[in-house]
């Protein structure tokens, strides 16, 4: 513990490996450590998740334990497991598209999938959206819950999200994309990723339907 100089990443890292964690939060790390599939639940609240959810995975997901400089991305701690989010919006679908009013859907969930999920590690499952369930009729409500109720059955025999791996990055060179990795998609029409889109159109649903 450095009392001159507080940082949180590191106090808990520590805190992580002396067994000091609180026992609620020690209590999550064990279902993480066992769990093969993780399924984020949750009314999207301010183009995100909630505070108590935001908060379970501040808290939760600790350096050492999620990650670690060396082991993030696609060669995160949480690389053989599988995660994904399953929410309901506020919106109708139309108004997440690339010409509506709330933006490209791929773009809001690009910080939760890639900065959270992939940064530890997961094989990100496309996500499961139930577009403005309380302005629909109960009868497509009704058809919402059985095609996730249908897709829950095959879940881990799903492909994941596509994200460039980590080795395509110089980590002597501030972690940009290695020169001969952005040579190879110069003549593409799409960039890489949302994220990585190398100044260019973003890939169609990249955030929101399986890799091929």
């Amino acid at each position: 513990m450095n009392a001159d100089h507080f940082c949180y990443g590191e106090e808990t890292k520590l805190a992580w490996e002396a067994g000091k964690l609180t026992a609620d939060i020690t209590e999550e790390q064990r279902k993480l450590t066992e769990a093969d599939l993780v399924i984020f639940q949750f009314p999207m609240y301010w183009f995100t998740v909630p505070a108590i959810m935001k908060g379970w995975m501040d808290r939760v997901l600790t350096l050492g334990f999620a990650f670690t400089h060396e082991k993030r991305y696609s060669q995160g701690i949480f690389k053989d497991k599988k995660a994904m989010l399953s929410f309901t919006t506020g919106s109708q679908e139309s108004m997440f598209s690339a010409n509506g009013i709330n933006g490209d859907m791929n773009v809001t969930l690009w910080p939760l999938q890639n900065g959270i999920l992939h940064y530890c590690g997961f094989q990100v499952l496309a996500p499961q959206i139930f577009w403005a369930p309380s302005h629909v009729p109960s009868e497509a409500r009704g058809t919402m819950l059985e095609s996730w109720r249908t897709r829950m059955q095959g879940l881990l025999g799903e492909n994941p999200l596509a994200f460039t791996p980590l080795d395509c990055f110089d980590g002597e060179k501030g972690y940009q994309l290695k020169p001969e990795v952005h040579e190879k998609h110069a003549a593409k029409e799409f960039g890489l990723t949302v994220g990585i889109h190398l100044g260019k159109a973003l890939p169609p649903n990249n955030q929101m339907k399986a890799g091929v």
